[in-house]
């Protein structure tokens, strides 16, 4: 067949990858082999993959396809998230778009519409991954809001709550008031800002003084309970049992003392908001204090806000401070460094707000987590993420779940009277109107007395539960499947993504099954554009990956994210990195070209290059099996960017810089069938290789090299198998090279064309590889000598301590401008002998050191001696 001149990533990638789904190779069930198990962490549905989705796939592919050609049976499980918050928070963008609003047009519609997005982006997202080569099995995509899952997730909290770890109670969340919803402590970024601290006098009941408390935030006065201050500052001892007055709204509230007030910061007097800061609250617990809340869910001030009523929380503050200047009780007013938390999705800045919230209890059920990570029987890569873990578990808290959200799983929860306890955990209405019929003692109650909670699940709840859900494990824990695949074997994942998933499945898999839900986590780095700004889709600063990979290929993309990729370090993302990968491609392509260009003569009459050729094969193959081990070696430390650049070197260098070349014919383009059938053999082996790495172009070359069978593709090809190799061989291959590489640099360096045939003297009496010399260096013969010779003209090099002479032609002259260089290499040679004589001079360190240290050092002074006399040889030459 005729092999286009320029590799066409275009025309390959959908073919192979239609190759690969007709003929079955993604898909897993279980039977006699070992499985290997990846979850795909689930990307979001708000949009398209950016290039961190790429990364992260990219290198799950990598495992998954290794895992398959080395015996096991890999299940990789595709899928995605539902993303409450945020892809409720894109439909409502939508609708505010039109002039609607998801209150508008009632749940039902609303959730009609973001079913149909979704569907719309679950698809866009799976044609990304096939673009990629992702090897998938398609027939086992998840959503966390299918029925299957949504039916697990309902399970789980009713067992959880019957089991007392599931409770409502009011406490001091984080609120979005844009969103209107609860969100997690992780989903609130803080960034650092300039605010402004205001002292406001407070007058002292029954007296004409005052108390002048600091506060950020003087629109919260309306929910003040308290005015605090440290039980050891002695300029208010004289204040104990007293109360104040807050003013415009002149209630009376008392003077109390606590030791979580810093007397350093403001007067060291504060005052106590309990409903809208945590650590008020907690305070107004251990006092019994009123706890009165002053915003509504958008952020504006309620009923107890007065005249202020209806009106934006920072349309208030700038209303209030007016007010209360007028009234002649600011004080002071000076600026401050403070930390503001925003919401990660909506990007409002988020209230503190006591709320009726649904949460789980996360203590007890830790622990067995801890353990699993402090005695490695879960490994994180990099290992560093082990203290970070732990950081987060032994300070857990109790798991707010629930969601003031349309979107999502709704809370199984259902209510049937007036009463906060008026209310049943049920998997359905019929369940549910049985059980409060029972728990009511009311046997007239119908459908029409009884309604679901409004609230959604927080979408964590439904993903860490996900290894084990995913094989039906919740509803039938010993099913065939789940016995089979689970424990899963890697999670790939985001370090920002350790406590909202990694932790908690971690959690869920000691709860429910008694097991860890995968032994290895292997946390990437995050990707970052040219201002270091995470790439995200809510930022929509990532390049699109279709467009990389019609631009270069799926392979170039791939190959030229995971060069940079290390295990947890970030990393900049450039366009160019691609670009690497295609050349790359291209190198790979230009080689199988030039193979396929060779015609086969069974008695190739070239003794000499038979010879050449043969040492060559069996170098590479002494190079390949030392190559591999250090390979596999790099790949189970889960060092994927070093595993790699090992192959583009033995590619790029090894095989067809130094091994091609030698077995190239001089004339012509016939070689010997031997050297051809072993060429094509290796060439197959390194294909083997980097196939986790660039699927498309490795099948496309590996099904045109032979007739294969759909049982012989590429993909589902066995591993090479290690075997020894001669360490000694490699050496003095490589001392060869060396000599081949000095002769090129003295050519490029006085510009004697390569196909000037030259002559190399040696003083060293036998070279193993001087047919390879002959043939990379271009030159005519090798002389051995005993020492210099005392005519012509010649340029010496050192390899070691062994020296060579390159025989010139007088019109090639060396450049009197390198004098310079070569003074500059003694003076250094000189000061690093300096050095090693200062070392050896000094009795300590002479008696200190062991034996082979200072053999060794003794030696390095002789081979630095011999440098400085070579050094100074040439310099003589140079300026005769």
């Amino acid at each position: 067949m005729d092999i286009p001149i320029k590799y066409d990533p275009k025309s390959v990638e959908e073919k192979i990858y239609h190759h690969w789904i007709n003929n079955d190779y993604f898909f897993s069930y279980p039977d006699n082999r070992k499985s290997y198990t990846i979850i795909m962490p689930p990307p979001n549905i708000t949009g398209i993959l950016h290039i961190g989705h790429i990364l992260n796939n990219t290198i799950q592919d990598i495992l998954i396809r290794y895992a398959r050609m080395k015996g096991y049976n890999p299940c990789w499980i595709p899928g995605t998230d539902h993303a409450s918050i945020a892809t409720e928070a894109k439909i409502v963008y939508q609708l505010k778009k039109k002039g609607l609003s998801k209150f508008i047009i009632g749940r039902d519609k609303f959730l009609s519409y973001v079913v149909e997005w979704s569907e719309k982006h679950r698809n866009i997202i799976f044609n990304q991954l096939k673009k990629l080569g992702c090897s998938c099995d398609w027939n086992r995509v998840q959503f966390t809001m299918s029925k299957k899952l949504s039916e697990s997730i309902t399970k789980i909290f009713i067992d959880l709550y019957e089991k007392g770890y599931i409770y409502r109670g009011y406490h001091v969340v984080n609120w979005d008031p844009k969103a209107r919803t609860t969100i997690s402590d992780e989903e609130v970024v803080y960034k650092e800002s300039i605010g402004t601290l205001y002292y406001i006098k407070y007058q002292i009941k029954g007296e004409e003084d005052f108390i002048t408390i600091a506060t950020s935030r003087p629109e919260t006065i309306f929910g003040d309970t308290a005015v605090c201050f440290h039980p050891d500052d002695v300029r208010y001892y004289h204040l104990k049992g007293k109360y104040v007055i807050i003013p415009i709204i002149n209630r009376v509230i008392p003077i109390i003392q606590d030791s979580y007030v810093d007397p350093n910061f403001g007067t060291g007097c504060l005052k106590i908001t309990p409903a809208h800061d945590i650590n008020d609250k907690n305070i107004a617990d251990k006092y019994h204090l009123d706890i009165i809340n002053i915003f509504n869910e958008d952020a504006t001030l309620n009923e107890n806000g007065l005249h202020y009523q209806g009106m934006d929380r920072f349309e208030v503050k700038k209303k209030i401070i007016k007010e209360l200047d007028k009234l002649g009780v600011i004080e002071n007013i000076e600026k401050f460094n403070q930390k503001i938390g925003i919401s990660e999705r909506t990007k409002s800045v988020v209230e503190q707000k006591l709320s009726l919230q649904w949460f789980l209890k996360m203590k007890k059920i830790s622990s067995p987590a801890i353990e699993a990570v402090k005695n490695g029987r879960i490994k994180f890569y990099p290992n560093r993420f082990k203290k970070i873990y732990f950081q987060w578990m032994y300070k857990i808290h109790d798991w707010n779940i629930s969601r003031q959200l349309w979107w999502g799983h709704r809370i199984p929860v259902y209510y049937y009277g007036p009463s906060p306890n008026d209310f049943v955990v049920a998997e359905n209405l019929e369940s549910a109107l049985k059980k409060a019929k029972i728990k009511s003692h009311n046997y007239d109650l119908n459908y029409d007395n009884i309604w679901q909670d409004s609230d959604v699940l927080d979408t964590w709840f439904s993903s860490w539960i996900l290894p084990i859900s995913v094989f039906d494990g919740i509803f039938n824990p010993n099913n065939h499947e789940i016995s089979y695949y689970y424990p899963t074997e890697n999670l790939i994942t985001g370090s920002d993504i350790l406590f909202f998933w990694v932790a908690r499945m971690i959690i869920a898999g000691f709860f429910f099954k008694k097991k860890k839900p995968f032994k290895n986590v292997y946390f990437t780095g995050i990707l970052r554009d040219s201002k270091n700004k995470k790439i995200s889709k809510s930022l929509n600063n990532s390049p699109n990956p279709i467009d990389l990979i019609e631009k270069y290929g799926a392979d170039a993309v791939r190959m030229g994210i995971m060069l940079r990729a290390s295990a947890g370090k970030d990393f900049h993302f450039e366009e160019n990195f691609c670009l690497q990968g295609r050349n790359f491609s291209n190198k790979i392509w230009n080689a199988f070209r030039l193979i396929k260009s060779w015609k086969i003569k069974e008695n190739h009459i070239d003794n000499d290059f038979n010879k050449v050729s043969n040492m060559a094969l069996i170098w590479f193959e002494n190079r390949f099996y030392y190559v591999l081990e250090i390979f596999e070696i790099y790949f189970h430390k889960y060092k994927f960017d070093e595993s790699l650049m090992i192959l583009y070197k033995l590619f790029w260098n090894d095989f067809c810089s130094l091994f091609l070349e030698i077995i190239k014919p001089i004339t012509g383009n016939f070689i010997s069938k031997t050297v051809y059938l072993n060429t094509v053999k290796w060439f197959e082996n390194i294909l083997k290789l980097l196939h986790p790495y660039m699927p498309f172009i490795s099948e496309e070359i590996w099904s045109i090299l032979k007739i294969r069978t759909k049982k012989e593709a590429l993909i589902i090809s066995s591993w090479p198998k290690k075997k020894s190799y001669n360490w000694n061989l490699l050496v003095s291959f490589e001392r060869a090279i060396q000599i081949v590489s000095k002769i090129r640099n003295i050519r490029n360096k006085i510009h004697i064309p390569h196909k000037k045939s030259l002559v190399l003297f040696s003083v060293k009496n036998k070279e193993e590889y001087h047919p390879v010399i002959l043939k990379l260096a271009n030159l005519s013969k090798i002389i051995t000598i005993l020492k210099k010779p005392k005519q012509g003209q010649f340029v010496s090099f050192f390899i070691g301590t062994d020296r060579y002479f390159l025989f010139l032609d007088k019109k090639y002259h060396l450049d009197k401008n390198d004098s310079f260089n070569i003074e500059k290499k003694i003076q250094y040679f000189n000061n690093f002998l300096s050095i090693i004589r200062k070392n050896l001079s000094n009795d300590k360190y002479v008696k200190s050191v062991p034996k082979y240290l200072l053999l060794k050092e003794k030696k390095k002074e002789s081979d630095t001696l011999k440098k400085i006399v070579y050094l100074k040889e040439i310099l003589k030459k140079m300026n005769n």
